[in-house]
């Protein structure tokens, strides 16, 4: 696999978001339309709140599909990863941080669903340093702050959705 902009995606988030970016640039947009047009029928557009809400809707659906459509066309696509222990993009990490335990997913935010699971992508300082590495093994990497940062990977399993 080779390192894009976006990072890695399972199968199963890109034929997610995949049929997400569909339902909008069709079904959507058309929706979308048609309730502005509706509103727009109420008369004096300065003061229709319907008409504004509709348009706020808009541009925040435009704004998703630009995302999606960028996200989809840079991802680089892979199966679930292998629960061999190394780090992977794709696999929920637990590492001890600063004598603490802390447990995320490595890889891009897509593939999470919305849960509330902390995501680090595989360029992130933490993902870098950490990514190939095996369960037991330590790292370090230079944070913002410029300060170094251990980091020893407890677990690495692939993450199930």
């Amino acid at each position: 696999m080779t390192e894009t902009a976006a990072g890695f995606l399972t199968q199963e988030a890109y034929d997610r978001l995949k049929a997400e970016l569909d339902q909008l640039s069709g079904e959507g947009r058309i929706e979308i339309a048609r309730k502005i047009e509706e509103a727009r029928e109420e008369g004096d557009l300065k003061e229709n709140g319907g008409y504004h809400a509709a348009r706020e809707e808009q541009g925040k659906m435009e704004a998703r599909i630009r995302q999606l459509t960028q996200l989809l066309q840079t991802a680089t696509i892979g199966e679930t990863p292998a629960d061999d222990g190394v780090v992977e993009p794709g696999m929920l990490v637990t590492v001890e941080i600063f004598g603490d335990e802390e447990t995320f997913l490595l890889g891009n935010r897509e593939i999470a669903d919305g849960s509330d699971l902390q995501v680090f992508s595989e360029k992130s300082a933490m993902g870098a340093a950490i990514h190939g590495k095996s369960v037991g093994e330590s790292a370090s990497y230079v944070a913002p702050n410029g300060k170094t940062v251990d980091v020893k990977i407890l677990a690495a399993k692939p993450y199930t959705g």
